[in-house]
């Protein structure tokens, strides 16, 4: 809120038009009751799921986000969802989506990209990983960030690990986010070669036993080497933290 309060005290703005202002970043009302102020507070945007909601519910979401600071960020998004979204909202509109992840990015004249800063590394054990890990690329990049990712270096040929870690080590990576399915090793052995903090990404690929990312996330909540978990492909709630721990290094 520190730019209202310097606009209202240069003269700049009135105060009606402050307290306006105030209210929409605060209570956004409607039917999803979006909070545009949760960026300014944590440095992580608003962002709608679209899985659950009905094309209109959709649809209203989008446009009061647009509205309010000129971009919608809406995940877990298929693409017939996507088409019908964007038949149906106003205005020009920047679109760039991602099929892999299923993230829609929509932008209108008038956004002002964030500062570049932070460097967060991005490992996925196997190819069927890189769904939920670009999800999370996404969402660091949309926070300031540079991303760089390596796919499908995973445990069982432990020796295709070495030149990615040697890449981000050089390039001066933040944070690591490592996306594991199956026994989800690869987090715990990451973290014992590495100086940064690593996340764990348990991801639901794997089948038997504690299938579905169940025995993943055991195996790196019991890490013997400290890592940070998140939930079963929880690639969002992973590239957000990651993107905080970068931009909070004090790296430029």
């Amino acid at each position: 809120m520190d730019d209202l309060l310097e606009d209202l005290a240069g003269g700049r703005i009135t105060l009606d038009k402050a307290k306006k202002e105030m209210w929409k970043r605060l209570y956004i009302q409607g039917v999803s009751n979006l909070d545009f102020g949760r960026e300014g507070r944590t440095g992580i945007p608003e962002i709608i799921i679209a899985e659950g909601k009905t094309d209109e519910h959709l649809h209203d979401t989008a446009a009061s986000a647009l509205e309010s600071g000129n971009r919608a960020l809406i995940s877990r998004i298929d693409e017939g969802t996507k088409d019908n979204l964007l038949g149906s909202l106003e205005g020009e509109l920047k679109e760039k989506y991602d099929p892999e992840a299923r993230f829609l990015i929509l932008r209108k004249e008038g956004f002002t990209v964030p500062e570049i800063r932070g460097k967060v590394g991005f490992i996925t054990a196997g190819t069927s990983d890189i769904p939920v890990s670009r999800e999370g690329e996404i969402i660091a990049m949309e926070m300031g960030c540079e991303v760089r990712s390596f796919y499908d270096i995973g445990v069982a040929g432990i020796h295709r690990i070495v030149e990615p870690l040697r890449d981000l080590s050089d390039w001066g990576a933040d944070v690591l986010v490592v996306a594991a399915g199956r026994e989800g090793a690869l987090p715990t052995v990451i973290s014992g070669l590495v100086p940064v903090p690593v996340i764990g990404l348990p991801v639901s690929t794997g089948y038997g036993i504690h299938g579905k990312g169940e025995a993943a996330l055991f195996a790196m909540l019991q890490s013997c080497s400290p890592i940070c978990v998140v939930n079963i492909d929880a690639g969002l709630i992973a590239g957000a933290v990651a993107a905080r721990i970068a931009r909070g290094s004090g790296r430029t």
